[in-house]
């Protein structure tokens, strides 16, 4: 990498703590998110050989061909193809809510935390969160008491309940039909609507042994990342009511999303949506099992704290403790440890406060897992023996 000419300020992204800037001198196992996964050929070909129209006239016919798939696929009746996961849970919220209403989600949901509130700035809508339980379910009883009386002119109106499937925070606890359907009941009879936000859906899909139409059966609308596990390099899909995706589809043109001959994007969703071993869907059993076994192996080490029977799909969140068990509240220890690892040849990233997370994806096999179970054992043995004083030096951090 080029040095940056003397006097140039560093950009706004260096340090970001999802870099690894460690050079290496073989490929790094990446683990810090299933969206570094890289197209397969047969996806790379796709792209090359699609036929294309014009997707804003709506003749593109590759997109037309994945959003028919996707709504085939959810039982919807129509799909939008979308940019991005964060594009898709918008466009929703603007199909669906009133300006000055309400967004009812979990609390962590990526709406909420990681989308720069966007249903602030854009929808023009509050958001109100109700804790959820080690299964990544809102108490019921909790989503009915956090319904705003509609009678009450101070209050907004809640207009939809948002719920992650798969729930990150939760280890990417894949939710079952019957809790959807129960969220939506709550939600149509004060009626609102409820939108799943299926980055990972598929990943519930597979772990669960179901169909994406049984799991949305319930849900007004959903939207679901193609370039997660499914490994395309690009896009998401937003499905629901014909109604719905119309409002959508104006929706993601207000915000610049309209595009033209996009169907070279689309091409590897087509790929990832095959039925059997010909997509990408059936093999996301392979990542889970991966998860698996790197959670039972690195849960035995001594200053791990992780209970492998969690690993329901394809994250692995645990902490780290130093060499009293006392845990790394300053984060330090858990910095230091990410840092080994990364000299060590594996990429994680610190998750939320001290929860680091490594996530299995499409390009990591059987031998990354093992190498990454050394890598985790090396890096626990450097750091976790020093004594406070060592990880702050170490750190950067004063004595």
């Amino acid at each position: 990498m080029a040095a940056r000419p003397a006097g140039r300020p560093a950009p706004p992204w260096a340090g970001w703590r999802y870099t690894m800037p460690v050079p290496m001198t073989e490929r790094p196992v990446d683990l810090r998110s299933d969206t570094v996964t890289q197209p397969t050929p047969e996806m790379r070909r796709a792209m090359a050989e699609a036929e294309l129209g014009d997707d804003v006239w709506g003749d593109d016919p590759t997109v037309i061909a994945l959003e028919e798939r996707a709504a085939e696929l959810t039982g919807k009746e129509g799909a939008l193809f979308v940019a991005s996961g964060t594009m898709g849970n918008l466009v929703s919220l603007m199909a669906h809510v009133p300006r000055g209403g309400e967004i009812l989600t979990h609390q962590g949901a990526h709406s909420d935390q990681h989308e720069t509130a966007n249903h602030a700035v854009v929808v023009g809508a509050s958001m109100r969160l109700v804790a959820w339980d080690p299964d990544g379910r809102m108490e019921l009883d909790a989503v009915r008491e956090a319904f705003r009386d509609p009678s009450d002119v101070h209050q907004p109106i809640t207009s939809i309940i948002v719920q992650e499937n798969t729930h990150s925070d939760s280890m990417a606890q894949p939710l079952p039909a019957s809790y959807v359907g129960e969220l939506a009941a709550i939600a149509h009879e004060r009626g609102a609507k409820l939108h799943i936000d299926g980055a990972r859906l598929f990943n519930a899909v597979v772990a669960l042994g179901t169909t994406a139409s049984e799991l949305l059966a319930d849900a007004d609308s959903a939207s679901f990342c193609l370039s997660k596990g499914l490994a395309c390099p690009v896009g998401s899909v937003v499905v629901g009511s014909r109604d719905f995706i119309w409002r959508a589809r104006r929706a993601r043109k207000l915000l610049g999303g309209g595009m033209r001959q996009v169907g070279v994007l689309a091409a590897p969703g087509l790929v990832a949506l095959r039925d059997g071993p010909g997509g990408m869907i059936q093999r996301l059993a392979e990542d889970h099992a991966n998860a698996r076994r790197l959670g039972e192996a690195i849960a035995e080490l001594p200053g791990i704290e992780l209970d492998p029977r969690r690993i329901s799909t394809n994250f692995v969140l645990f902490r780290i403790h130093g060499r009293a068990g006392e845990r790394a509240d300053d984060r330090r220890l858990t910095r230091l440890f990410l840092e080994r690892l990364a000299t060590n040849g594996v990429w994680m990233i610190e998750y939320t406060r001290d929860v680091i997370r490594a996530v299995t994806h499409y390009g990591v096999d059987v031998a990354d897992i093992d190498r990454t179970i050394a890598a985790t054992r090396a890096a626990l043995d450097d750091v976790r023996e020093m004594t406070p004083v060592a990880v702050a030096v170490a750190d950067g951090g004063a004595t």
